[in-house]
This record gives C-alpha cells, sequence and structure tokens, in this order.
C-alpha cells in the first residue's frame, strides 16, 4: 500500500517555496511514497486526509506563521477532528528573525488536531544555502521513510 506525504507551504519571497522543494527532494528518494506539494491557499481537507504524514513550511510574518497557513488550519480543523489523531508532522520555517514565534504558534494549533512532532523544526534564517537545503532534504526523506516504515 502506497504512503502518502503532504507538503504543505505558504511562500512569499521563495524562500520558504525553496525549502518545500528541497523537502520534496528528499521525500523523492523513498521509493513507495506519494509526495503531494501544495501551496497552503490551495491545500483542501482532502489532502490532510490523504495523508500518512506533513510536512509544513511557513515563513515568520510578524512573528508568527503565515497567514496562509494559518487559513489552512482555519478552514480543516473542525472537519479533520477525530480523523488526524496522531498524524506525524514535521515543520519548517523561514525565518527574518528569531523563528520561534512561528514554531509556537504552528506547534500549538497541530497540538489541537492533534498532530505528532516526528522531528525538531527546522528554522532557516534568511537565504537558504546548501546546508540549509540538505537539511530540508534530510526532513523530507525522514518523514517519507518514517511513515513508510510504520515508525511513526
Amino acid at each position: 500500500m502506497t504512503k502518502c506525504l503532504l507538503i504543505l507551504y505558504a511562500s512569499q519571497t521563495g524562500r520558504t517555496e525553496r525549502l518545500a522543494e528541497a523537502c520534496h527532494e528528499g521525500a523523492l528518494r523513498c521509493e513507495g511514497v506519494t509526495v503531494h506539494v501544495r501551496r497552503a491557499a490551495a491545500a483542501s481537507l482532502e489532502d490532510l486526509l490523504a495523508a500518512d504524514g506533513v510536512l509544513i513550511g511557513t515563513p515568520e510574518n510578524f512573528g508568527y506563521m503565515a497567514g496562509a497557513v494559518k487559513d489552512f488550519f482555519d478552514r480543516t480543523f473542525y472537519p479533520a477532528q477525530g480523523r488526524v489523531e496522531g498524524l506525524p508532522y514535521g515543520l519548517f520555517v523561514s525565518a527574518g528573525n528569531d523563528g520561534r514565534g512561528a514554531v509556537a504558534s504552528v506547534e500549538r494549533i497541530a497540538r489541537g488536531y492533534p498532530f505528532k512532532p516526528v522531528c525538531p523544526p527546522l528554522i532557516v534564517h534568511g537565504e537558504p544555502d546548501e546546508a540549509a537545503l540538505a537539511a530540508a532534504q534530510e526532513m523530507g526523506e525522514t518523514l517519507a521513510t518514517g511513515i513508510l516504515m510504520g515508525m511513526f
């Protein structure tokens, strides 16, 4: 049975999008996992319900997650109740500041679903360099491998 990883992100400057693409590249290393990459504004409840794991990417906006990511949570929270408990997730943040506010805001909502955090948040300051992109690839590959193997 094929597993599905959802990579959900918002990006205005392209930084978070580059991280999402790197997560996607890493996840594709794991055969047997279908990867869906969706901008948060276009992602649906069906995308979430089809996922066996989710990676959430957001820029840090005013010390908070992007409005598009918050909108996704607003649109899916109540309809997803009782249907996504324990869904493994990871988080990556493109930070202009320290990134902690964005992480805290996503983590607070993720606990309400409740999703299961399976890796530490990746916080990237400024333009993603090679090390940041490699870390995002590793995050994608790790989550994909973990859901395929039933580790989470």
